[in-house]
């Protein structure tokens, strides 16, 4: 796999003296090493914008979002207030105003727990893409905003499904910064991967792809994750793309993945409207950190469905295509896994089977084994799961 993205952390920082001092490299402006600049600057702040300390008691009694899980809060010192424009990532400390759609967060242990108004919680500024919830962006102030899904992101709220109820509405209280006055993005703790990585370790990877939100692919990259496992192949989980939330990974966990990492693992709280060449480097990035643990396999599991703009943009890419050896399809009933064949088909993809919410109606099974020349998955009717894994490791 080629190193062509540099690990997603933030790229730069601003110097009180307005200079630009990359992460790992040197200053562009002096070239002076990273190292060697001042390390105990305070940044100056700008018109209109305030900076009020934070204490520890309140970040600690505040409810955490799991998209947060990965930073260490203890360096939070500041909330920065007044004329900011929030980015992707910013760690945000927030007030409930009114409980709609979410009634609760999940935290950074899995536990859903219960929200009321008047409750501060910390969340990830993000966008979401949620055909069966909310669409929402990042918003371009401080001002009120919604809780757009349980993982914790703070987004506008653009559209809904009719079945939901309007999100959960908060008010946030400023953005959360350390001790130099830096905001707390995600990508401070994305997870970094050895520059001598053996370039020898080459797992088998399968991709699982889907026709829409709930087509059951989750279900499906669990049962192979299952299967492989119990033929003692160690498995790795990714999921690259979609919003924060920790319930794919513990059903990964729960099937017998020894590794599991998520998008948010590589600094981003969702992916929806992620430049397309950062798309790659989180594929890339997680690949190679699930490599330094040697697995057999890596399943990839792909959000969404494959019309969503970041999935049809991936699924399209010729370096997606030379990244994974098999490609699994979920779908939930024969028309869409037809549609979704014929467009995987048409992009050249090693597609090896259908699965999805389609195997628990026998009729869907019999109209999709009718209008595709694709194997059926359902891995609950093997019985023999060495058949199984021969069959997911074999060649399309």
């Amino acid at each position: 796999m080629s190193n062509i993205c540099i690990q997603p952390k933030e790229t730069a920082e601003k110097l009180s003296t307005g200079s630009i001092v990359p992460f790992n490299g040197v200053n562009v402006r002096t070239n002076i090493p990273v190292g060697l600049m001042p390390r105990n600057r305070v940044a100056k702040p700008k018109k209109g914008v305030k900076y009020s300390p934070l204490k520890a008691t309140r970040v600690q009694a505040a409810k955490r979002a799991y998209v947060t899980r990965n930073i260490n809060l203890d360096v939070a010192k500041y909330l920065k207030r007044g004329r900011v424009v929030p980015k992707a990532g910013d760690l945000v400390l927030a007030k409930i105003t009114h409980l709609g759609q979410h009634k609760r967060i999940e935290k950074v242990d899995g536990r859903r727990a219960f929200l009321h108004v008047g409750d501060e919680i910390i969340l990830s500024y993000g966008a979401r893409y949620a055909a069966d919830q909310f669409e929402g962006y990042v918003p371009q102030d401080l001002s009120e905003c919604y809780m757009v899904a349980a993982g914790g992101i703070a987004a506008t709220y653009a559209s809904k499904n009719a079945r939901v109820k309007n999100p959960t509405r908060i008010k946030p209280i400023g953005i959360i910064c350390d001790k130099n006055r830096d905001i707390i993005n995600l990508k401070r703790s994305a997870v970094s991967v050895p520059q001598d990585l053996n370039s020898n370790i080459n797992p088998h990877i399968i991709a699982v792809v889907g026709s829409g939100m709930n087509a059951g692919k989750t279900t499906v990259a669990a049962n192979i994750i299952h299967s492989l496992g119990q033929e003692n192949l160690k498995v790795a989980a990714l999921k690259i793309t979609g919003t924060g939330a920790g319930g794919d990974m513990w059903q990964y966990q729960d099937a017998g993945a020894q590794i599991a990492y998520d998008f948010t693992d590589a600094g981003y709280p969702s992916t929806f409207k992620t430049p397309k060449d950062e798309l790659r480097c989180i594929m890339e990035l997680l690949v190679n950190a699930a490599k330094v643990k040697k697995p057999d396999v890596i399943v990839v599991e792909i959000a969404d469905g494959l019309l969503q703009e970041e999935t049809n943009y991936i699924i399209s890419s010729d370096w997606f295509k030379s990244q994974i050896d098999a490609l699994v399809f979920a779908a939930r009933d024969g028309l869409s896994a037809s549609a979704g064949v014929s467009l995987l088909q048409a992009h050249q993809l090693p597609l090896l089977a259908i699965g999805g919410m389609l195997t628990s109606a026998p009729l869907y099974v019999r109209e999709t084994a009718l209008a595709t020349d694709v194997p059926i998955l359902d891995a609950l009717a093997y019985s023999d799961t060495a058949q199984l894994a021969h069959d997911l490791l074999r060649s399309p």
